[in-house]
Parts: structure tokens; C-alpha cells; sequence
């Protein structure tokens, strides 16, 4: 059974179709979705999480995600992490933790030393910088142990260390037969992380790989996604202009 499946994914907003049939399926590994800016990337994990309007079908681990229950199979990292900002991260992994019915908090406390959360607990959310705030949303997204974990740009404002040991994370949810679905900017990231690559553009799949076979072609990534979204003849013509 696969870990996530979607099959001809579509989601409009107004007349606007952001994401227009896309399939792809999860397993035990690192799914990265590329795309350029406004490829329909975020809307096809927000679609996953059902916070938007969508046709098609997607499920996780065999249910459909329009079942209430299925969201406590799914660990979700924004892009941009919308949290209560009148609260302290502890009380705000608190009362998540009492939502999904989560008990023994030992396993916030791991993650909270893992990424180095400890003196920000009982500061208010409102004062934290970007990264921090970050880390309290990884947290949030592994605090219920979750099958699918959905990362959106989840590295954005991390340093080096909490880039690490979030990339360890990722490989412990691996070991435990989750499956990550993992959106990112950054072609270094996603050659050393993904399993595989789905490159969408206009909510459509372009191409389908993974990292050995773009090594074995005797390309980059950045090579391969720059050819196939057709945005190396803007990347060259920038290129002349500065010449």
C-alpha cells in the first residue's frame, strides 16, 4: 500500500487552474516536487492536506484524505508557518499535542532539544525570529509520529545545524516506513534528500526521475529542471544581457 496516491489532481481558483491533472504516488522515501515559482507546488500540498478545493482523488495510506481522520496520519510544514502568535511555543505544542491526543510528551521534548528550542519556550510566538518559528512548526508536524510528512520550503530560515538534524529526522522517518513528500528552491537539497523528482510546471508533470538517472545522464539537476520547464533560453538571454 502506498504511503500517499493522487491521481488527476485538479485545483482552481476562480478561472484560474493551478494544478491540472497531476498524478504522482508516495512510498517509504523522499518525493521532492520542483517547479518554478507558481508551477501549482504549494497548491498540490495544501490540496493533500485538504485545505483547498480540489477534484481528483488522493489518498493516504489507502483512505481518502477527506476523511477527518486522516489528517492525523499526516505531518504538514508550511511554507509560511501561521501560528498563534499571543502563545509560547510550549503552550502551543501543549494544546496540539491535547488535539491530537497525543499524551506522552516525551517526544516533544526530544524534538525541542534536537533543535535547540529549549530557551524559547516560554517566550511569546510574536517575538520569535523566522527560523525559530520554523522549528516550532517542524515540531508541530512530528509531535503525533505521522506517516506522510509534508515539507513546503521546510528549510527556509534554518542554519546549518537545524538543516542537519532535520535532514536526520527525515531519515528516522524513513527507518519507521513513513513516506515525505518534500517541496524545495534549492537543487542541492533535493539531489542529496529525494528518492525522486517530480518536476511540475503549469500543475502538470513534466518529468518524473531520480538523482542517479540525472547523474547517469551526466547532467546536474539544476540542468535537467532548467531544460525541461524551458526556462534555460530566459536563463541565457539574462545571461547575454549582463555580457
Amino acid at each position: 500500500m502506498k504511503v500517499l496516491e493522487v491521481r488527476d489532481l485538479r485545483v482552481k481558483y476562480g478561472d484560474f487552474l493551478a494544478v491540472d491533472g497531476l498524478s504522482f504516488s508516495v512510498d517509504n522515501e523522499v518525493y521532492c516536487l520542483l517547479g518554478p515559482n507558481g508551477a501549482g507546488k504549494t497548491s498540490t500540498l495544501k490540496a493533500i492536506m485538504h485545505m483547498v478545493p480540489f477534484t481528483g482523488e488522493i489518498k493516504v495510506l489507502g483512505r481518502s484524505n477527506r476523511e477527518r481522520e486522516v489528517k492525523n496520519m499526516i505531518g504538514y510544514v508550511p511554507e509560511q508557518p501561521t501560528l498563534f502568535e499571543h502563545m509560547t511555543p510550549l503552550e502551543l505544542l501543549e494544546f496540539a499535542a491535547s488535539l491530537r491526543g497525543v499524551r506522552d510528551l516525551s517526544r516533544i521534548n526530544v524534538l525541542v532539544k534536537a533543535l535547540s528550542l529549549d530557551w524559547v519556550m516560554n517566550e511569546p510566538v510574536a517575538s520569535l525570529s523566522m527560523g525559530n518559528r520554523q522549528r516550532v512548526s517542524i515540531v508541530l508536524a512530528l509531535i503525533h509520529n505521522p506517516k506522510l510528512l509534508i515539507l513546503d520550503e521546510a528549510f527556509n530560515g534554518l542554519d546549518v545545524v537545524s538543516t542537519r538534524v532535520l535532514r536526520e529526522i527525515v531519515n528516522s522517518h524513513l527507518r519507521e516506513s513513513g513516506g515525505v513528500v518534500f517541496s524545495t528552491h534549492i537543487m542541492e537539497v533535493a539531489e542529496k534528500m529525494c528518492s525522486r523528482i517530480g518536476i511540475i510546471k503549469s500543475g502538470r508533470m513534466l518529468v518524473e526521475t531520480t538523482p542517479d538517472k540525472v547523474r547517469e545522464a551526466g547532467k546536474s539537476l539544476e540542468d535537467l529542471f532548467l531544460s525541461v520547464t524551458g526556462l534555460d533560453e530566459e536563463v541565457r538571454e539574462i545571461l547575454r544581457g549582463l555580457s
